[in-house]
């Protein structure tokens, strides 16, 4: 989804929701030693297709703006079906009800919307149905290598990609035309670029950041590092590999050259700073452009999309964003609940999605000319999917979040965000996030090193 409203959930994700989530973790996955696999399937293919027929009640709880417009979509295809719609909130609120349903073991809704890096803190414990039984795994080439891993945890499936968030650069033409900025392909480029702004124009930034977990991950993600690895219990965080450090080795000298902005992504602030070419640009999921749209009228013609800059040139990139839908275990009919995230992620639902400005993450979608060469107004004309569509298929492989990702974002700020506070170099304040998440995942009981 590109709206604000899934970087407000990434935004308002709070402490308590995330300890709250993490103990139920521990505490379930205190009894077995095999993370990420639920009970003994009990479903098949056919189950799904008659408890369609059947029909039935189910509650679905989704922040999403197209949510109203699929369920409408689906009971038309599916009279027998009926679909309560909750919107439980974004953030702490979403999180916080369904991990206190969960604990209370009743009241959880048979299918509920969760983020990727929010995923593997409800999986892994049990509260999740593993969608292999309904033989879910056979659709994996209908989706990007990215979003098909990102709706696993350790060896279980537990959702259908809805969407995805391969990252790209938007610029601010004008700016970069008035400076005479070459497009940076590497990242010593984009350096460069960002001097060379400030310097012209000391009121003018090459991108705004002031500590962001999800932007950081992200980042590192590029970067080819692979900080967090979890093997059921044993949890190593590694935040000064090779990756990490290859973005530190960048990103740092933005930071303490102050040459980026410490305006807060997603305030009035930097709304206004996107509409003036104060921030001239932004390397972000593919989403953005409807948040643009919605909120930067003052951007109108103004801005463009280009491929990430890379440390060596060759094309590569990160997700930044995304969710999947997931049924519960305490879904009192999980075959009928599976085939509605089966119509939402994989068949009728995709359209209405996409639709409401979602950026896809089915292999057809994103190669459809209808899509693919749409031009956009906004961007001067742009067919800006050519640039977001490639991208989905540059994206790193083999990343992985921690089993607590939800409590690591929450105290970032009391740790990296320090250093961009003083404008000093990031890697004190990444060791300081993992000594901090060593000690709480150990308190926990998991086993983790760093």
């Amino acid at each position: 989804m590109k709206t604000s409203h899934r970087r407000s959930l990434r935004k308002l994700v709070a402490t308590s929701a995330a300890v709250t989530a993490a103990s139920v973790l521990l505490a379930a996955c205190g009894g077995s030693d095999t993370a990420g696999s639920s009970s003994e399937p009990s479903g098949s293919p056919d189950a799904v297709k008659a408890a369609l027929e059947k029909g039935g009640t189910i509650t679905y709880w989704s922040w999403t703006p197209s949510a109203e417009a699929q369920v409408k979509a689906f009971q038309t295809e599916y009279p027998n079906v009926k679909v309560n719609y909750v919107n439980a909130g974004t953030g702490n609120d979403h999180y916080t009800k369904l991990q206190n349903v969960i604990k209370a073991g009743s009241g959880a809704p048979d299918v509920a919307q969760i983020e990727y890096q929010a995923l593997p803190q409800f999986a892994l414990p049990g509260s999740l149905v593993d969608l292999r039984q309904y033989g879910f795994d056979s659709f994996q080439s209908a989706y990007t290598a990215s979003t098909w891993t990102a709706v696993h945890a350790g060896e279980g499936l537990f959702g259908l990609p809805q969407d995805s968030g391969p990252m790209a650069l938007f610029y601010n033409k004008e700016v970069f035309d008035k400076y005479s900025i070459a497009v940076p392909k590497t990242w010593d480029e984009y350096v460069a670029a960002g001097k060379k702004l400030h310097a012209a124009d000391p009121k003018k930034y090459i991108t705004n950041d002031a500590g962001d977990a999800g932007f950081t991950t992200s980042m590192i993600w590029q970067a080819g590092g692979k900080p967090f690895k979890t093997d059921g219990k044993n949890v190593t965080i590694n935040l000064a590999d090779d990756g990490t450090k290859k973005w530190t080795g960048v990103w740092d000298q933005l930071v303490t050259g102050g040459l980026v902005s410490s305006i807060p992504g997603w305030t009035d602030e930097w709304f206004k700073g996107l509409a003036d070419g104060s921030i001239a640009t932004l390397p972000i999921g593919a989403w953005m452009p409807g948040v643009l749209e919605s909120s930067v009228k003052g951007g109108l013609g103004k801005w463009r999309v280009a491929p990430m800059p890379t440390y060596d040139g060759q094309p590569a990139t990160a997700e930044n964003g995304g969710s999947t839908q997931s049924v519960l275990e305490q879904s009192a009919n999980p075959a009928l609940a599976a085939g509605f995230v089966q119509w939402l992620n994989h068949d009728g639902g995709v359209k209405p999605f996409l639709a409401s400005g979602g950026f896809p993450s089915t292999v057809a979608d994103l190669k459809d000319p209808a899509f693919v060469d749409k031009p956009s107004a906004y961007f001067g004309g742009q067919q800006i999917n050519q640039v977001l569509t490639g991208a989905a298929s540059t994206v790193v492989k083999d990343w992985s979040y921690l089993p607590f990702q939800l409590y690591a974002n929450s105290i970032y700020g009391d740790t990296v965000g320090k250093a961009y506070q003083a404008k000093s170099a990031l890697d004190p304040g990444l060791k300081a996030w993992q000594d901090a998440l060593v000690s709480y995942g150990n308190q926990q009981g998991f086993q983790t090193n760093g």
